[in-house]
């Protein structure tokens, strides 16, 4: 059988695509890294893959906001491509800034009703870096994190407080939540995200947004429990997995 083929995106200021490709390849995916430039070049071929990834990092120096340039030239520039892939249910991740791509397209949590989400300044004002602690949504139809309860990963940024429309918090809230739609919550929130939503998912569970980088704990060689943890695979792998057992 032929390996899943994954576009792990990259561009000036994104800095994790080494580490979002080599996850795939661990998990059994043949990982493919290209420019956003050399894409918008020769748009046909992200036909030719079966998930899309968008790294973190700061693409673009998040000017005029975080992941804003790259969600422009994404959706401007690859046009009937791009919807083309979302249309044909191919799996999505945005990690971190691509978490901010995402909701800047309006991709999670749907991009046929009025956009719902962003991701705003940490309530700390201050850029957070260090590990923590993250429960899955029991009614989660997120298909990236099937059969994870808790999990521990690393987060890094700047911009990463999820918030909804003033005024209407508690609607777009119970929404998100009637329809699975909330996958991850921080046990102990770090950056003032409402309801300590750490990521979330579209309707089907395939476009999947997430502020901590499980690329950065595919190994218990580079987890914070260190020796402390029996399996060779960290627990960030298991996302990785997940999504390509659909295939």
């Amino acid at each position: 059988m032929s390996k899943v083929k994954v576009l792990v995106l990259t561009g000036d200021g994104i800095n994790c695509e080494k580490e979002s490709a080599r996850a795939f390849e661990l998990a059994g995916a043949l990982s493919t890294i290209v420019h956003i430039n050399d894409l918008l070049e020769n748009k046909n071929q992200l036909e030719q893959f079966q998930i899309l990834c968008l790294p973190g990092g700061f693409s673009f120096g998040d000017e005029l906001g975080s992941g804003q340039i790259l969600a422009h030239k994404i959706k401007y520039g690859l046009k009937d491509e791009f919807y083309r892939f979302v249309e044909d249910k191919k799996p999505i991740l945005g990690i971190c800034n691509g978490f901010q791509v995402l909701t800047k397209l309006g991709l999670l949590p749907d991009y046929q009703s009025e956009r719902t989400v962003a991701l705003d300044h940490n309530l700390s004002h201050k850029f957070i870096d260090k590990w923590t602690e993250l429960q899955v949504e029991n009614e989660t139809v997120c298909k990236w994190t099937k059969n994870i309860k808790t999990i521990s990963l690393p987060i890094r940024h700047g911009e990463g407080r999820v918030c909804f429309p003033k005024g209407k918090e508690s609607e777009v809230y119970t929404h998100l939540k009637e329809n699975g739609q909330i996958a991850l919550r921080y046990t102990q929130n770090p950056n003032g995200s409402s309801y300590d939503i750490a990521g979330i998912c579209d309707k089907n569970g395939l476009i999947f947004g997430l502020m901590p980088h499980p690329e950065a704990a595919v190994s218990h060689f580079s987890h914070v429990k260190g020796s402390g943890t029996q399996d060779k695979m960290g627990e960030g792998l298991t996302m990785f997995k997940n999504i390509l057992e659909i295939f």
